[in-house]
């Protein structure tokens, strides 16, 4: 496919996405602080799940309010086939380059 590569903080939220069923933005924005450390700014997340959206790596809808007194419909992203195409391509790239090297054994410089 002739797609750009996804940018770092793309692939972090491809792979978020991935992990939370019926994933809205808060929780893709969670998943990521949670298993990265990384502080999130919600402008930046909702910022990149509309350019994924624009490129066609995710698809949206909106669900029904939440069962609760003043509950709001969410947007929940999934993943389109060009999506899962542009996360397999990123993570294999990242895997091959990695494959048998010693990260300890690497020379540093003070």
């Amino acid at each position: 496919m002739g797609t750009k590569p996804l940018a770092e903080f793309e692939l972090l939220v491809m792979l978020a996405a991935a992990r939370v069923p019926d994933g809205y933005g808060a929780a893709i924005r969670r998943e990521i602080e949670d298993r990265t450390g990384r502080d999130v700014s919600i402008g930046a997340l909702y910022a990149t799940l509309s350019r994924l959206e624009d490129k066609g790596l995710l698809d949206a809808e909106t669900s029904a309010p939440q069962p609760v007194p003043g509950g709001r419909a969410r947007k929940v992203y999934h993943f389109t086939s060009a999506g899962l195409h542009a996360v397999r391509r990123a993570t294999g790239m990242v895997d091959r380059l990695r494959d048998g090297l010693d990260l300890d054994a690497i020379e540093v410089r003070p």
